[in-house]
């Protein structure tokens, strides 16, 4: 028998179950044990191998659990399959950060400390972390209805959305929405226009949903509706607070054309409206969901910017034509967004501090983005052109004389300072998360970086 020669440490510090789960594992890896070969019975290995039922039933129980093998009813146990090399540990990856370490950091991934309510965001996250009813339930798979509730007035007051709790979806991002919305929209367009260059993570959700990308032309208003009528697409997605490649919105007379091309073909827009509410040089355009209502357009908002970029609460409006499709499904779908998360939002926006803050916000973005200009203009003279993109919070130069925009990154970064590389030659500046004390000392260190270059 293969457990003729199997040695079993009585008083061994590894159990007797285990002992003997080890050497009939090992039977099978090495051969001794082939795939269908029967086991002798546990009664015949409790008194072979003077061991006790339960030693034994552990064991193969344990074997059987892994699919090592299998327990037949009124027959006994059989070798299922050849044993299992033993796993390779995984190597240690590096915990270096993806992103160095800059002393001056104009990178668009977090926001300035200074610009964050932090200590009402806390209280109001502890007031919920406080009720137990909250941590033991699952959320709402549409989202929490205190919080729906408060967006329903919330977008009205701030961006001119007109809906009803009941089209409000909850999600824990832009991304996670826009795959829940090209499931419903499945088998109903082919493919989604959007204005050149584009935007990345929008057109990787539609390329994951088998969905085409059509990129228009623009014109300094906007997509062309020349070629929107052409490209036969009903989908357009659009962000007509901040133009991709301008960072300026999209003038009325043209999202006019926009809700028309809808109501013409039977089309929809998608409207991400991400930060539509942050314009501070000058009144924030309404949505375009607001203009027509009719049913033609699906709203996109979100909070990255306005409260914390680790809030990951974003919110879509689904308009009358996709509801009762959702409807259908919402019990389906696992909301993504945290509970606590949600109802603290709400509490955040009930209370009218979300509004308080806004208005905070907007001051101390016209402060940077004014500094950051005069900085540069004082830094580099007439070899620096600069243009500011408000929603994005980014300050766009384009400088004369100078290398490639990689070799100016790099140039950059000799002095610890993070640009980003923009469209047709530009480097892009956010502002929204260096502190304003830093702006100045900033553009001195991309002075010593550049200048030797451009004065040559």
């Amino acid at each position: 028998m293969f457990y003729d020669n199997m040695k079993l440490k009585r008083n061994g510090e590894v159990p007797l179950y285990q002992q003997l789960y080890d050497q009939i594992k090992q039977a099978t890896a090495n051969g001794a044990l082939r795939p269908g070969q029967k086991l002798p019975s546990i009664r015949v290995l409790c008194e072979d191998l003077s061991l006790s039922r339960t030693t034994v039933e552990a064991a193969y129980q344990q074997l059987c659990v892994e699919g090592y093998l299998k327990a037949k009813p009124q027959s006994g146990y059989y070798v299922l399959a050849a044993g299992r090399q033993k796993p390779v540990k995984p190597p240690i990856l590096s915990d270096t950060p993806s992103v160095p370490f800059y002393r001056y950091n104009f990178g668009a991934e977090s926001v300035d400390s200074d610009c964050a309510d932090l200590k009402a965001w806390r209280r109001h996250i502890r007031d919920h972390l406080n009720r137990e009813e909250v941590l033991i339930r699952y959320g709402a798979h549409q989202g929490e209805f205190p919080l729906r509730e408060a967006l329903r007035d919330y977008t009205y007051e701030a961006r001119g959305v007109i809906c009803n709790t009941e089209q409000i979806v909850i999600g824990a991002g832009t991304q996670p929405l826009l795959y829940l919305l090209c499931g419903l929209l499945q088998g109903k367009i082919g493919a989604v226009s959007m204005e050149s260059p584009g935007f990345l993570q929008a057109e990787q959700v539609f390329s994951d949903c088998g969905i085409g990308v059509i990129k228009l032309s623009a014109d300094k208003n906007g997509p062309k509706i020349s070629d929107l009528y052409e490209s036969g697409v009903r989908l357009l997605y659009v962000t007509p607070s901040s133009r991709p490649q301008s960072g300026q919105p999209i003038p009325l007379l043209r999202r006019q054309e926009l809700l028309q091309w809808a109501k013409e073909t039977g089309g929809l827009i998608i409207e991400d409206d991400y930060n539509g509410e942050l314009r501070y040089r000058a009144r924030p355009i309404g949505a375009m969901q607001g203009m027509g209502n009719d049913g033609k357009v699906i709203y996109l908002g979100s909070f990255s910017k306005l409260l914390l970029p680790s809030v990951r609460i974003s919110y879509m409006v689904l308009p009358s034509a996709l509801l009762p499709t959702y409807l259908e499904r919402v019990g389906h779908y696992n909301q993504t967004a945290s509970r606590i998360e949600q109802l603290a939002l709400s509490d955040y926006i009930k209370s009218g501090q979300m509004q308080r803050h806004l208005r905070r916000l907007r001051n101390v973005y016209a402060q940077k983005s004014e500094l950051l200009q005069q900085s540069l203009k004082t830094q580099f003279g007439d070899f620096v052109d600069i243009s500011l993109q408000e929603i994005p919070l980014y300050a766009v130069i384009r400088l004369k004389n100078a290398p490639s925009v990689p070799r100016l990154v790099e140039l950059a970064a000799t002095e610890s300072v993070r640009v980003l590389p923009g469209q047709n030659g530009t480097i892009l500046l956010s502002f929204a998360g260096i502190p304003q004390e830093e702006i100045i000392p900033a553009v001195k260190a991309l002075g010593r970086a550049w200048n030797k270059i451009l004065y040559k």
